[in-house]
């Protein structure tokens, strides 16, 4: 999944949280995502572009503490 913003992602389908680690480290989750907009980001050839566009002031979100 090579992206210049998206280095990680996972997603808990019991719970619908997408959560994104960006390559600047920060973690984030998305919360009440439905399965399909994640599998969208997977097919997607963006990921950054997709998470702009499909993601953020869509779904609410918390910053995860790290460490």
């Amino acid at each position: 999944m090579p992206s210049s913003v998206v280095a990680h992602m996972d997603y808990n389908k019991s719970k619908r949280v997408l959560r994104i680690t960006y390559t600047s480290g920060m973690v984030y989750d998305y919360l009440s995502v439905p399965v399909e907009v994640y599998n969208e980001m997977l097919a997607a050839d963006s990921k950054g572009q997709y998470l702009n566009y499909s993601i953020k002031g869509k779904y609410r979100y918390k910053k995860v503490k790290v460490g």
